[in-house]
Parts: structure tokens; sequence; C-alpha cells
């Protein structure tokens, strides 16, 4: 799986938004529970990456919004995200984290 990777240099520290190549552009809606999450190419497109390549970016972020079900599970499994703090919309996985 390939994974879009994009940075960005904030006062906050290093942002990274990382999305599997398969959910660029997708609108990510659940009337239900009031969630309309677009990924929006102009803030995801980025480098394109290994799955591997994409966690090394992760690794040194400060913040990082997170989608799809490649980067998100292996986000799980590098312990940078927490399983129970992971959105599922259309059975595709969104997440965040912030370092302090």
């Amino acid at each position: 799986m390939r994974v879009y990777v994009k940075t960005y240099n904030t006062e906050s520290g290093l942002l990274v938004a990382a999305c599997d190549e398969d959910v660029l552009g997708l609108r990510l809606v659940d009337e239900s529970r009031g969630i309309n999450f677009y990924v929006d190419p102009s803030f995801f497109k980025g480098e394109v990456l290994d799955v591997d390549k994409a966690v090394k970016v992760l690794r040194k972020a400060s913040m990082a919004n997170i989608v799809g079900n490649s980067i998100v599970g292996r986000a799980i499994s590098e312990g940078l995200v927490r399983e129970d703090t992971v959105l599922v919309v259309n059975g595709v996985k969104v997440a965040m984290f912030v370092t302090l």
C-alpha cells in the first residue's frame, strides 16, 4: 500500500498529513453521527511513500492527521495511535494525534 504524506512546519511543531492512496479525495459521511469529512487533496496530497517510510515520518510529528485503513492500522501497531481513539466512517479509519 502506498500513502500520501505531506508535512507542514508550524509554530507548534511538525504537522504530518497522511492518507492511503485510495482514500484521497473521498468524502466520508455518516449523517447519523454528524460526520462529514473530506480527504482534501490540497491538504493530504504530498509525497507518495510506502507504509514503512510513512511511519518513519509520522514518528517525527508533533501532530498528525491520518486517514485510511492501512496507515491508521500501522500507526496503531506502532503505538502512535490508540485503537480506541480511532474513528471509523464508512469503513475507513481516521485518526489524529498530538504529542505533548
